[in-house]
């Protein structure tokens, strides 16, 4: 009974970490018709940015967080403004254009700390374990798992009850239209691009509380789990990514116990073959 908890609570903490990831992917992607492969390097950078403030400026953990989201934001804002705008008529150049973003990021990473992992660091408060049903489970699961929740209420809000996220909802729909009403729809994707950006730094940011450590490609490794989240939710559904974001986590974990180590990763392609093989358009009905 303590291995099921112990497993089912790391599946859980490792689905809420992929879905930190997912859910700005699905956001940019569902909002904006933007595939960004450069998703993983605002991951990457989030990440370094919160080792950095909390090693080599000497922030306190609370402090580091917010300011490697800060700076994964501040990314993905640029990112948007200087590369994607130009290339929105341009799909394909999009693709080829975040494709050598999400390349170069982590050889800039690698060129200035090198490509060995570094220890990341955690607040006593968070390097414990708590004692759930008989096991015993890291506290930063449950951190993950929280974090998962409120940015998943945040992002259904947004889009719900706000103006902009109206505007958003709107401009995807028929951006001429919303043009011509006088609403500047270029802000609110660019805001939609800091939103997903802020998402992914985060989930770097948290990611190390995990993983124990941080390395240069740790962004590109999460990104390829991040697309099979997104494409078995049904692409845009931000909570169809939460929902295929716990399916994945679980069935990794308990594949890699269950089974010959390494076959978790095995397990998750076999079930998004099988989910597409069955509802072609993810688990929400959406176009996959």
């Amino acid at each position: 009974m303590d291995t099921i908890v112990l497993l089912s609570c790391t599946g859980l903490g490792l689905g809420a970490l992929y879905f930190l990831v997912a859910s700005g992917l699905s956001l940019i992607f569902g909002l904006m018709d933007v595939l960004n492969f450069a998703h993983g390097a605002l991951l990457s950078i989030g990440a370094y940015a919160t080792w950095w403030a909390g090693v080599e400026a000497g922030f306190p953990f609370w402090l580091a967080v917010p300011f490697g989201t800060l700076v994964g934001t501040a990314a993905a804002v640029l990112l948007e403004l200087f590369l994607i705008r130009p290339l929105y008529s341009r799909p394909r150049d999009q693709i080829l254009a975040t494709v050598g973003v999400g390349l170069a990021v982590p050889a800039l990473l690698m060129g200035i700390w090198g490509a060995d992992a570094r220890p990341f660091p955690q607040p006593a408060l968070l390097s414990g374990t708590w004692y759930l049903l008989g096991a015993t489970v890291p506290v930063n699961r449950f951190v993950l798992v929280a974090a998962a929740g409120l940015l998943l209420l945040a992002l259904r809000l947004f889009l719900a009850r706000t103006r902009y996220g109206l505007i958003v909802r709107a401009g995807v729909e028929d951006r001429a239209m919303v043009t011509a009403l006088g609403i500047d729809v270029r802000k609110a994707f660019t805001l939609v691009f800091a939103i997903g950006g802020a998402a992914a730094a985060l989930g770097g940011a948290l990611g190390g509380l995990y993983f124990g450590s941080l390395n240069p490609g740790q962004g590109t490794g999460l990104l390829i789990f991040a697309f099979v989240v997104v494409v078995m939710g049904g692409m845009g559904s931000v909570t169809g990514a939460a929902v295929a974001s716990v399916c994945v986590g679980l069935v990794q974990q308990f594949a890699n116990y269950y089974t010959a180590a390494g076959l978790g990763d095995l397990s998750v392609v076999v079930l998004l073959a099988v989910l597409l093989l069955v509802r072609p358009r993810g688990l929400t009905g959406r176009l996959a």
